[in-house]
């Protein structure tokens, strides 16, 4: 997949653009003033596959939490701040590695000025948000809300960060609507060299929301558009990251297995969609690039999946263990999902 070559930000030493490999990002859920609760919140996107924490900061007292959060996790801290300038200098005392503020909103040219000057004493990129709830009436009036106005509010916000001499800029144009932000991030992919945060926001609840995600981020990263991603669900945001991890492993942009299995039919004769199951769980978090294969028949499995590098086919009360369509042994239904796993974990130790 030939990417575009965008410039480099660097997040506490994350690469984001230039090539790097696409991130996964998320935002906590709790009261960041709760720090306890924060922090037990990032350890657990972190195990999830995280690589980039949000935090909320809308208030003072958020803001005060900041130094004990930094000093408890080396994970990459994004603070989310709007229209109080004072937070996100507060946020950059504290030590974080990331500021999401839309310099359009925090007042006059000074008080830009300021914050842009703190980021680049500290070596801290500015990310810039524009989704569809926050477009300037005045291009609303122009565009309606469209691609055209996401996209020009959002090169109209990094233009107040290039008169200050700032660039070490990050940008993310997203809508509830997957078409909307495609095509906004198609314009901005065309008209700048700024990597770009791919999100569908407001997505909805998980399966719904994993749905419209991958539909809009996938479509972008398969035009070779995109270097961070989050899924924006109403749910956990481990949830988030659990699926931005799938997400990129489905495209070939995240190391892990690779799973294929058969759909159901009536020459179904054992459990393939217990057996699936168990196999993608048991082998979901492997460090392996391989493909496995679970599928539902010996009369076309192995030749249906000779591409996967191991896979098992079901009968009615034995199947077939296989490597690259060639077949190792026959083994009996219930014990399928169990000797694959451990054939593939004594040919690929960990």
């Amino acid at each position: 997949m030939r990417r575009k070559i965008t410039r480099t930000i660097h997040v506490r030493g994350l690469a984001v653009g230039g090539g790097a490999p696409v991130s996964v990002q998320s935002m906590t859920n709790t009261r960041t003033q709760d720090v306890p609760a924060t922090l037990a919140q990032i350890r657990r996107l972190e195990t999830a596959g995280c690589q980039i924490v949000r935090l909320a900061v809308p208030n003072l007292e958020a803001a005060r939490a900041l130094p004990e959060i930094r000093r408890g996790t080396d994970m990459p801290l994004v603070a989310d701040i709007h229209f109080d300038y004072k937070l996100a200098l507060a946020a950059l005392e504290a030590g974080f590695d990331k500021i999401r503020i839309n310099p359009g909103n925090i007042g006059s040219p000074e008080r830009v000025r300021l914050v842009a000057d703190a980021c680049r004493e500290r070596g801290v990129p500015i990310r810039i948000g524009v989704n569809s709830g926050s477009v300037e009436k005045e291009l609303l009036q122009k565009y309606g809300l469209t691609a055209q106005a996401l996209c020009e509010s959002a090169l109209g916000h990094a233009k107040l960060l290039e008169d200050c001499g700032f660039e070490d800029i990050c940008i993310s144009a997203k809508a509830s609507d997957p078409a909307v932000t495609v095509e906004a991030n198609r314009l901005l992919s065309e008209r700048c060299d700024y990597p770009l945060h791919l999100g569908v926001t407001e997505a909805g609840t998980k399966e719904r929301g994993i749905l419209k995600s991958a539909a809009g981020i996938g479509s972008l990263l398969l035009d070779g558009i995109g270097d961070t991603i989050r899924v924006s669900l109403t749910d956990a945001p481990e949830e988030e990251v659990r699926a931005g991890v799938e997400l990129l492993r489905a495209l070939g942009l995240r190391r892990g297995v690779q799973f294929i299995s058969c759909p159901t039919c009536g020459r179904t004769e054992f459990d393939l969609i217990g057996t699936a199951r168990a196999v993608e769980a048991r082998l979901r978090d492997k460090p392996w690039d391989l493909t496995v294969a679970v599928m539902g028949c010996v009369v076309n499995g192995p030749g249906e999946a000779s591409h996967a590098d191991y896979g098992i086919a079901g009968g009615k009360r034995e199947g077939v263990l296989f490597r690259h369509g060639e077949p190792i042994r026959r083994v009996p239904a219930d014990r399928l999902a169990d000797a694959l796993v451990e054939l593939m974990e004594s040919e690929n130790p960990v």
